[in-house]
């Protein structure tokens, strides 16, 4: 006779064994092992699945572990496939999922002050307002003030709209105070602001401060107003990758008075257009008073600007000043204007050159006009039909020669060129202190500045694989998933991030956009083999200060080695840009207060490379260190937020 079937286990001992077989036993060895994980989320089955890639029982660290996508399994499985279903799906996916979304929902005093655009009604102050829409606002209201102070701070994707405000008013005074400073993403709409409006003012003091790509729009701005007077004073200073649209501002207005002080200074990448400004003005008087200090790359481009315009004064007075390289497009800049005067005075005194150029520059101008160089300086500037008479160039500097019999060309000295390297040795475009170094300095007891290596992107978590599978990764259909405008800075920082991943990789590169944690241990696998751990310094502990360094290792025993390294790309959920790094060698690093306590604040990793033949000579790790490409090597630390893989030890 058979035996009969055992009996079944208990249910405790059943799950007993389904946790058992799910509890994480591999990765990374720097940095703190992540907690225990709920066996049933998109978390838990992103770690299963980086248990059979890397088969190296090393514990998993937890900064990684934190970016992991945070959705109920049920979440993760029940989510559809089609676009419009997944937009349908966003709040839920943005609540639950910890994704950088456009907010929906306003705050009490932004009702408020819809109902008052509404209404076109005036009043203010406005203070501690965000992603407000003040469109009409204040339409056909005479005289009074209106102040927005400390509007839209510290703000992820901040989108205000101020549309059409102040149309037709007479005498009204507007003042911006500290607009989105500190914002991530910022987008503002000035279009037809004060369109049409006689007398009053404006200000826009502190605007976008040290902002990570801001997008501002004004279009058709001032334009057919009457006696407005505005200034825009510390605009975007230390701002990050924005776009600046000045579109029609001005035009056909009377007696129009705009001053640009102290404009994108120490700002990186700031990027303006000032296409068909004032153009067919009358009386217009603006000046750019130390636009572009010291800025990384500023780029502005004057097409169009003053065209037509009767008895227009403009002044661009140490415009561009220290800035490193840069580029600026004056385009039928006065074309066709009467009684025009310009003067560049001490314009493009850059510290690394950059370019300018003028094409039918004042071209076709009544001959009562005067454009004046005064103090000019640069290379690679070019003068194309531009006005015959009416120029002049006074003390012009240009260290190459340019096609134009007007200007007269000298060559600035050796001496003098060292000693304006020197001078510019630390401007706010510089490299920051100790953001590189030698590998030289890597050892214990040494003392030396660390960079800020805190995160300045949204906090985000990477989408499971399967969800972000269903999204393609082409800017108009994450525009569409995710509700944002192409225009925007949002808009425009997703564009941008698919066009670097889709770039061609450099010399010796291999590069791969991680659109998901999968992704990223892939990569690793595929460039380094199974036996791997990711790294990254452990906090933010001394960043922006002095530190000293105590014990010091190798990692694979100091021996020169591959490495993936992976960079955060801006994103509605987090994208790495990972590439593949030949002939490095990377660092373990206690890092210690700068004090001479020798307390423990932090551990550091840094990545030495070796190899710099193939770098651009203008990087900034020359400057910061000496040399050229090829000729020494440089080091860096893994900032927060970011991670290099190696094989294991």
């Amino acid at each position: 006779m058979a035996s009969p079937n055992p009996p079944p286990p208990p249910p405790a001992a059943v799950l007993l064994l389904l946790l058992l077989l799910l509890i994480p036993h591999n990765a990374a060895s720097a940095g703190p092992a992540s907690p225990a994980v709920n066996p049933f989320t998109a978390k838990a089955a992103f770690i299963r699945y980086w248990n059979r890639k890397v088969p190296n029982n090393r514990p998993h660290p937890a900064f990684f572990v934190s970016k992991l996508s945070p959705l109920p399994a049920a979440d993760s499985a029940s989510f559809p496939s089609a676009l419009p279903d997944i937009r349908a799906r966003l709040p839920i996916l943005c609540s639950r999922a910890g994704l950088l979304c456009p907010g929906a929902a306003t705050t009490s005093s932004d009702a408020d002050a819809a109902s008052l655009a509404a209404r076109g009604g005036g009043g203010g102050p406005f203070k501690g307002y965000s992603n407000a829409n003040f469109s009409n606002y204040g339409t056909g209201g005479e005289s009074g003030a209106d102040s927005f102070r400390n509007y839209s701070p510290d703000l992820n994707i901040a989108a205000d709209s101020f549309r059409r405000y102040a149309r037709d008013s007479s005498g009204r005074a507007d003042r911006f105070e500290s607009y989105e400073a500190d914002g991530n993403v910022v987008t503002s709409n000035f279009s037809s602001y004060a369109g049409g409006a006689t007398g009053g003012s404006g200000s826009f003091a502190a605007y976008a401060a040290e902002t990570n790509v801001p997008d501002s729009t004004f279009a058709n701005y001032d334009a057919e107003a009457n006696g407005r007077a505005r200034a825009f004073s510390s605009y975007s200073p230390e701002a990050n990758h924005g776009d600046d649209g000045f579109s029609g501002y001005g035009k056909k207005g009377n007696g129009l008075k705009e001053s640009f002080t102290s404009y994108g200074n120490e700002s990186n990448v700031l990027a303006s257009a000032f296409a068909n400004y004032g153009e067919s003005a009358n009386g217009a008087t603006d000046t750019f008073s130390s636009y572009g200090v010291e800025g990384n790359v500023p780029e502005n481009t004057f097409r169009s600007y003053g065209a037509g315009g009767n008895a227009g004064v403009d002044t661009f007075k140490k415009y561009r000043d220290d800035a490193n390289v840069g580029d600026d497009r004056f385009s039928s800049y006065a074309k066709g204007a009467n009684g025009g005067a310009a003067e560049f005075q001490s314009y493009g005194d850059s510290a690394n050159p950059g370019s300018t150029t003028f094409k039918g520059y004042g071209e076709g101008t009544n001959p009562n006009h005067h454009i004046g160089f005064k103090e000019y300086a640069g290379e690679n500037n070019t003068f194309k039909s531009y006005a015959k008479t009416g120029v002049e160039f006074k003390e012009y500097h240009n260290t190459t020669s340019i096609s134009t019999s007007a200007a007269a060309v000298t060559t600035v000295s050796a001496e003098a060129a060292a000693t304006s390297m020197m001078h510019h040795q630390h401007l706010k475009w510089s490299p920051e202190p100790g953001k590189f170094f030698r590998e030289r300095e890597l050892v214990a007891g040494n003392r030396m500045p660390m960079p800020d290596i805190r995160d300045k992107m949204p906090p985000r978590a990477f989408l499971p694989r399967d969800i972000a599978g269903k999204i393609p990764f082409e800017p108009a259909a994450v525009s569409e998933v995710f509700g944002v405008p192409l225009d925007t800075a949002m808009g425009k920082a997703v564009a941008s991030t698919v066009a670097e991943c889709r770039r061609a990789p450099s010399k010796g590169e291999t590069k791969r956009c991680a659109t998901s944690a999968e992704d990223i241990v892939d990569f690793a696998v595929e460039m380094l083999g199974n036996d791997i751990v990711v790294r990254s310094t452990a906090s933010t502990a001394g960043s922006g200060g002095e530190i000293e360094l105590g014990a010091v290792t190798g990692v694979d025993g100091g021996r020169v080695t591959r490495s993936v390294s992976c960079h955060q790309s801006l994103f509605p959920y987090l994208v790495y840009y990972c590439h593949s790094v030949p002939k490095v060698r990377v660092y373990e690093a206690d890092i210690a207060a700068g004090d001479g306590s020798g307390e423990k604040i932090n551990h550091g990793v840094a990545i030495c490379h070796l190899d710099t033949s193939d770098w651009s000579p203008t990087h900034g790790a020359f400057l910061a260190l000496g040399g050229k490409p090829g000729e020494v090597e440089v080091c860096h630390w893994i900032f927060e937020g970011d991670m290099t893989w190696t094989v294991a030890d």
